[in-house]
């Protein structure tokens, strides 16, 4: 039975608008690369997969500093790629790409339209809520500035413990000051790789958000929207699993974790 739920914050309750992914292969379109559905869906699985503390992110953080410029160029060498780019296409574009996200890219801060009611349900129903984000520095501030804060117990980043999804002791972590077992908790989150994969591997029962329809079959609960967690937890707070919610189309999967997906610039 479930008795807490934590959500993930970047791509589940805190949207950028309009998405970086969107923006970069529509740039990317205007310079010449021809980008198919395809490409963009596999885009967009690599693009999970890389900020799921891989270990792509791992070594360019390394090699190049966290979120330096030169980390930037090969972050769009890689995403180019993941696009359906040639090694040379990526080479000639990476620094037009950079620069002009760089420049043109602002971004605004949303909050998915549905979800204040959910949170205020859940709450209502005494259900203890929480936010677990990959993110360096406490994120209580931002979501303060959302206006969620009133629906949360507490907020933690994994900056704050040195623990990073899909590791499971920030999970593990989470629940203890939710005072839960994991095997009582939930977590909703929009990334495969760290968040279903992260939640499981600590024992809470994944949900993943998956409004884009980005993943296939990824063996837990899947919704598109937040008006549909409160019949995906049941009445006595029972997730069932799922694969996919009602009326979702399936789609092939690809972990995009090939040397191609990757990129190889070496």
């Amino acid at each position: 039975m479930i008795k807490a739920i934590f959500f993930d914050l970047d791509g589940t309750i805190r949207h950028n608008d309009p998405r970086g992914s969107d923006v970069f292969a529509e740039h990317a379109a205007a310079l010449g690369l021809r980008i198919r559905a395809d490409d963009r869906l596999r885009a967009m699985r690599w693009e999970h997969y890389y900020w799921a503390n891989s270990r792509d992110l791992r070594d360019d953080q390394g090699r190049y500093g966290r979120m330096s410029e030169d980390f930037w160029r090969r972050y769009s060498l890689r995403q180019l790629v993941a696009l359906g780019a040639s090694s040379k296409q990526a080479l000639e574009f990476a620094q037009t790409m950079t620069q002009y996200m760089s420049d043109a890219y602002k971004p605004r801060s949303v909050v998915p339209d549905e979800l204040h009611g959910v949170l205020k349900r859940l709450q209502e129903s005494d259900y203890p809520l929480g936010v677990i984000s990959n993110r360096d520095k406490p994120i209580q501030d931002e979501i303060a500035e959302l206006g969620l804060a009133p629906y949360f117990a507490f907020s933690l980043a994994s900056g704050e413990i040195g623990a990073w999804k899909p590791e499971p002791e920030i999970f593990v972590y989470a629940c203890k000051r939710m005072q839960v077992e994991p095997a009582e908790a939930a977590y909703v989150g929009d990334n495969y790789f760290a968040d279903v994969v992260g939640a499981r591997r600590a024992g809470l029962t994944p949900v993943l958000y998956d409004p884009r329809e980005i993943f296939d079959d990824p063996e837990c609960a899947v919704i598109k929207s937040f008006a549909q967690l409160a019949r995906v937890l049941g009445a006595d707070g029972a997730v069932p699993n799922t694969p996919r919610s009602a009326g979702q189309a399936p789609v092939t999967k690809d972990t995009t974790t090939s040397s191609t997906a990757r990129g190889n610039f070496e």
